[in-house]
């Protein structure tokens, strides 16, 4: 079973930023595209940002220009640069594969606040 581990999040400004972190076991990482996704209080999970394993990329709109996704196969990782942020971004942050097919690991909380 694959293991996700989350790491990065805190409590940061608004226009601050900060670098997420998803270390996965597993030997098939290097092929499967990767999400970030997050999860407001009290409302659904949502896929923000995307990577193939040709590390071709996709945004969701309201993060387009301010998060950036990217991956390291050696290191079985992915990560996501988070600048600009806006108190909108605050949100449990979870990575997983597209179809969301492994284990959800525990997420890192990132809170945007003044």
């Amino acid at each position: 079973q694959v293991q996700l581990v989350e790491s990065g999040g805190g409590l940061v400004q608004p226009g601050g930023s900060l670098r997420l972190s998803c270390a996965a076991s597993g030997i098939f990482f290097s092929i499967r595209a990767m999400g970030w996704y997050r999860q407001p209080t009290g409302k659904q999970r949502e896929l923000v940002a995307q990577i193939t394993s040709v590390r071709s990329t996709n945004y969701t709109d309201s993060v387009k220009g301010r998060f950036t996704i990217s991956r390291d196969n050696a290191k079985n990782t992915v990560y996501l640069q988070m600048n600009s942020l806006k108190p909108e971004d605050t949100a449990v942050y979870y990575c997983n594969t597209l179809r969301g097919d492994w284990r959800w690991g525990q997420g890192t909380q990132v809170t945007v606040s003044s």
